[in-house]
């Protein structure tokens, strides 16, 4: 093909590479996400017991590079400053309700994308970008910890059920403000919903193009060693021609697509009130050098809560 240029999300850039060379998982780029891929159900007996016990403490101890872990992650400290507005990131500990997707047969170091909990009715529901692939086996580890096993994550790991994304998303133009998905989550080993366990965000409509936000997502290791939650206070403004806001804070790496864009903060309940999700046009920042400093999050409008009817209601979104 003559003249295609391939444009790569921020969590697909440092990750296609590895993957090509080690064969080790086939995941379509974003832009390739065909037509009605949203509500992608699966019948087999795929659990979070099973996701839990895939990773098992030998599996973390290799992905970690002999790491101790949790107790080397910097600044634990997720103290009132949060809502001060910050220009950068800062690593700090992470909240329960938002953590990483992760992929069956990779090492769970390599997350690729941030998801959160949203209230649902059943509280199986979590809320990401479009772009993020999900593929067959996949699961979400909430408030992730570096290094540690399976059995020492805080909050567990979640196999993701189904998944509900617009079949209108695109990576560029009028499309690109529909970046967003919800999957829907198994119960644990004890029959618990997610929401139970981590409480959650409430998913509400974007009241303005600005807005003070606070933005917490897990940068990959490849791009962050550091391999730890980040989060940034900032105000927000509208990016041109496009139904998006945009928000200035260096850090946003790859690993942050999905990233939750939450205003009116409560630091005792670590929960928000979700406004967006980091994404949009060209996966959720511009291209170049500034990619890591610019985001981009689609308005919360009538079309995330058409799609969050089809999650809630389980049935396949369907667009004209």
């Amino acid at each position: 093909m003559v003249g295609v240029v391939v444009r790569f999300s921020r969590w697909r850039r440092a990750r296609w590479v590895r993957a090509v060379l080690a064969g080790l998982y086939v995941v379509t780029l974003a832009a390739a996400v065909p037509r009605g891929a949203g509500g992608h159900g699966r019948d087999g007996s795929w659990s979070s017991e099973e996701a839990r016990r895939f990773w098992g403490p030998e599996r973390l101890s290799e992905a970690a590079g002999g790491s101790d872990g949790a107790d080397a992650r910097p600044d634990r400290d997720a103290g009132s400053q949060a809502q001060a507005i910050t220009g950068s990131a800062r690593h700090f500990d992470g909240i329960p309700s938002v953590g990483v997707l992760v992929y069956v047969g990779e090492d769970l170091k390599n997350h690729h994308c941030t998801a959160s909990v949203v209230h649902s009715p059943k509280g199986n529901l979590i809320v990401t970008a479009g772009h993020c692939s999900f593929g067959d086996e996949a699961a979400f580890v909430p408030d992730y910890r570096a290094g540690a096993s399976t059995d020492r994550q805080p909050y567990g790991v979640w196999a993701v059920d189904r998944t509900f994304v617009d079949p209108r998303r695109t990576d560029q133009g009028e499309g690109s403000d529909l970046d967003f998905a919800f999957a829907t989550l198994k119960p644990d080993a004890l029959g618990r919903q997610i929401e139970r366990v981590t409480g959650a965000n409430r998913l509400v409509r974007t009241p303005d193009y600005v807005n003070r936000v606070t933005v917490i997502g897990y940068p990959d290791a490849d791009d962050d060693p550091a391999d730890s939650a980040i989060r940034c206070t900032a105000m927000t403004g509208r990016l041109q021609d496009l139904r998006q806001m945009t928000m200035r804070c260096d850090g946003f790496f790859s690993g942050t697509s999905g990233s939750p864009w939450l205003t009116r903060f409560d630091e005792k309940s670590r929960t928000g009130d979700l406004v967006g999700v980091l994404g949009g046009l060209n996966g959720g920042g511009p291209d170049g050098e500034t990619s890591s400093q610019y985001s981009y999050s689609p308005m919360n409008d009538d079309e995330i809560f058409k799609l969050y009817l089809d999650a809630i209601n389980d049935r396949q979104p369907k667009r004209d």
